[in-house]
């Protein structure tokens, strides 16, 4: 025997030596080169300080975690490994010829051994495709390639190096490979933590990776009886199914997975463009991420009862325009939690309506003192007629614009959209990125109360428009984006205006009262939304450094149960609010409460007559203040001002009347000027007041015009009945 291992040894290295001297390719990577070519098929996410926040696959076609060093392997898994497959590792230089030959000479009897390769060979392998077994063997030159590249890493590196590299290349089962992603995906844990029985049904899986369960058990049975375990044995088979059974490696720190929407986008988005980086810094803020994916949670399961269970939060630098918070759903409390709510569209609500009220002072067709009409108005629209609604489904009768955008007030937005036009009104949405499927008409004046769908970042960055003056540029979630430079697309004199109504908590009492979640100790300006059913709950507002958003349903669209935006979203967006206002005097000195008005503003004392509002200080673009302000007349135009007869109106004629007696009363609504005049049919009727029209059989068409004859509103109404003569002198008699 001893002189079979002396000629097999001299052999194989006359053969290597000829291998050499014949020119083959024996170089070797080096062990600082190996390191830096793995690739985790997992890419780690990072806040804006480097912190971790999300770590995402990237590749599909296997599992690599963390590369480990040695030292975070646990010594029962080494133990286990160098008794099973290579009992001499510390002792050979890459072969271990007493394992050769006693393969051979087993081999010469065709008895079972254990195949004679070491560590250092199997590591050449994975180094090299080529030096790999294939299903038929090798061949003789394969096999002294593997021999002459475990003997050079021998020489050029030290044993713990080959150790750790072969720990961290070498395939377990399936999809697993390296020893982190087979204990997190086996035994989900680390691999400093793997016991004597996890060891050895590891290292049983090295020689046969997809083998059954059973013989995997079988061969961990034997590793841990040459260790004197023999009695661990007795639970193994079941043990070992239940491990193999496992198939998903989820991350082993849950709780500091805090981006998943986010974090999944910025891989998909890297990986069309070029080779996805094995990290990707963000700007969020691990400790802002945290605090609002933690109170969205809590949140959301205070409201379960109310038939909530999604919900979403971000969080805007209004300088910067860096994102610092991307929470996109309540995660287990979702049936969809895959669903990320920053970025699907959802109906607005009455969150649109800062937008048309500034554009309107904008144009200076109303101020901020303007007497609008809250009162019951029908309007006529392609799909009937439609009579928008209060919330609380009453009316507060002639109030001011700031009341009725600070208590969203429904008749007023609605108003306000006929004398701006949808479609104007949708123009301007667009430009301050709220990016409309259909142009305005489509929408009707229920783009008012906000009936075309939008995201809550765009939505959010929309209010950072107001935040900033009327200045748009984009948000960024990456680190390496360039900062946009804003570009003005509102006037900031209306933007200031419209802020400074929003940051108004007394404009908000007739609707919301003072004791609210939307009256923070500190200046923000916020506004609330509900869409249709209460399907959809926003809370978007801003205060001087940060805009945060918030949107509170359920990702399916099923109606919430009696949740409005101030028991909804309202309680999360002051909650985070708060959290950034607590961050901020920690590093920051107080900032001043109110922000500077811009250039081109006049504050001025109003009074209303028949005291419709207190006297206050408001303000105004130069040109427009008012001293008084009267229902009708110096307010100027309000919208809507056709009150009767309501377009498309069918009246019919009642034969046993006097026609004479049947008149219909043709009216305007408050604030209508009185220089403006009414048409009927062409013809001049009279100024626009309540004016009494005898009623004729027929089609008609009823124009309001200004003081230039051009007209502002038109409504077209039918009168059908009794058929009506008109005798000499003019006066109508009934035909038999």
């Amino acid at each position: 025997m001893r002189k079979f291992l002396c000629s097999l040894e001299l052999t194989l290295t006359l053969g290597l030596a000829l291998a050499c001297a014949s020119g083959a390719a024996w170089g070797t990577p080096s062990f600082a080169e190996v390191k830096a070519a793995y690739r985790s098929s997992e890419v780690v996410v990072l806040d804006r300080h480097g912190l971790p926040l999300q770590t995402v696959r990237s590749d599909l076609t296997v599992r690599r975690l963390d590369w480990v060093s040695v030292n975070q392997v646990s010594p029962a898994f080494r133990y286990a490994l160098i008794l099973s497959e290579d009992k001499r590792f510390y002792e050979h230089s890459g072969v271990d010829w007493s394992a050769a030959g006693a393969a051979a000479w087993g081999n010469l009897w065709n008895s079972r051994t254990r195949g004679a390769s070491t560590l250092t060979m199997q590591l050449a392998g994975l180094l090299d495709a080529q030096l790999a077994a294939p299903k038929g063997g090798r061949s003789v030159a394969a096999k002294l390639g593997q021999v002459g590249t475990a003997w050079q890493l021998e020489h050029n590196w030290s044993k713990d190096q080959i150790l750790e590299a072969y720990l961290n290349l070498v395939a377990f089962r399936g999809e697993l490979v390296g020893i982190s992603a087979l204990s997190s995906g086996l035994f989900s844990k680390y691999s400093d933590g793997l016991d004597a029985e996890e060891s050895a049904i590891a290292v049983a899986l090295i020689r046969a990776p997809n083998a059954r369960p059973t013989e995997v058990a079988q061969r961990a049975c034997r590793v841990l009886t040459a260790q004197g375990r023999a009695a661990a044995c007795q639970t193994l088979d079941t043990y070992t199914r239940q491990v193999l059974a496992r198939r998903n490696v989820e991350p082993l720190d849950r709780e500091a997975q805090l981006a998943p929407h986010l974090a999944r986008r910025l891989v998909a988005a890297q990986s069309k463009v070029q080779p996805v980086q094995p990290t990707i810094r963000t700007t969020l803020d691990a400790s802002v991420q945290r605090f609002a994916r933690d109170a969205l949670r809590q949140h959301v399961a205070e409201l379960s009862e109310r038939h909530v269970e999604d919900g979403a939060v971000v969080v805007i630098d209004n300088a910067s325009g860096d994102v610092l918070a991307w929470v996109g759903g309540s995660g287990s409390l979702s049936q969809a939690a895959q669903v990320d709510g920053v970025i699907a569209p959802r109906q607005a609500g009455s969150t649109l309506k800062p937008f048309l009220y500034e554009l309107a002072i904008e144009e200076r067709w109303l101020t901020a003192a303007s007497v609008l009409d809250d009162s019951p108005v029908g309007l006529a629209t392609a799909a009937g007629l439609y009579i928008p609604q209060n919330y609380d489904h009453s009316f507060k009768g002639p109030i001011s614009l700031r009341t009725a955008l600070g208590s969203s007030l429904n008749v007023p937005a609605v108003r306000t959209a006929v004398l701006v036009g949808p479609e104007r009104f949708a123009q301007r949405l667009n430009a301050v990125g709220l990016t409309l499927k259909h142009n305005g008409d489509y929408y009707g004046y229920s783009l008012a109360l906000g009936s075309p769908e939008v995201t809550l970042a765009a939505l959010a960055n929309a209010y950072r428009v107001l935040a900033n003056g009327g200045k748009l540029s984009a948000w960024r979630t990456q680190a390496s984006d360039p900062i946009t430079p804003g570009r003005p697309v509102m006037d900031a004199r209306a933007s200031f205006i419209v802020t400074d109504i929003l940051a108004d908590r007394e404009a908000r009492v007739p609707t919301f009262g003072l004791d609210n979640a939307l009256s923070p100790r500190y200046w923000a300006a916020v506004k609330t939304g509900t869409s249709k059913d209460m399907r959809d709950n926003w809370c978007v507002g801003f205060s001087r450094p940060y805009t945060v958003g918030v949107w509170i349903g359920n990702a399916s669209g099923e109606p919430m149960w009696n949740v409005s935006g101030v028991t909804g979203a309202a309680p999360l967006w002051r909650a985070v609010m708060d959290e950034l206002q607590r961050k901020d005097r920690a590093v920051m000195p107080p900032q001043p409460r109110l922000p500077a008005a811009p250039p081109g503003l006049v504050s001025a004392r109003v009074q209303y007559a028949d005291s419709i509002e207190p006297p206050r200080d408001e303000w105004f673009i130069a040109g427009t203040e008012q001293s008084l302000v009267t229902p009708r007349g110096s307010s100027g135009p309000v919208g809507a001002f056709i009150t009767s007869p309501v377009n498309g109106t069918v009246f019919a004629l009642d034969p046993d009347i006097p026609p004479q007696a049947q008149k219909l009363v043709v009216n305007a609504a408050v604030g209508t000027p009185v220089s403006w005049s009414w048409r009927m049919d062409g013809k001049r009727l009279g100024p626009a007041r309540a004016t009494p029209w005898a009623l004729w059989p027929g089609s008609h068409r009823l124009e309001l015009t200004d003081q230039a004859g051009k007209t502002v509103e038109t409504v077209s109404f039918v009168v059908r009945g009794a058929e009506l003569n008109r005798v000499a002198g003019g006066s109508p008699v009934k035909r038999r």
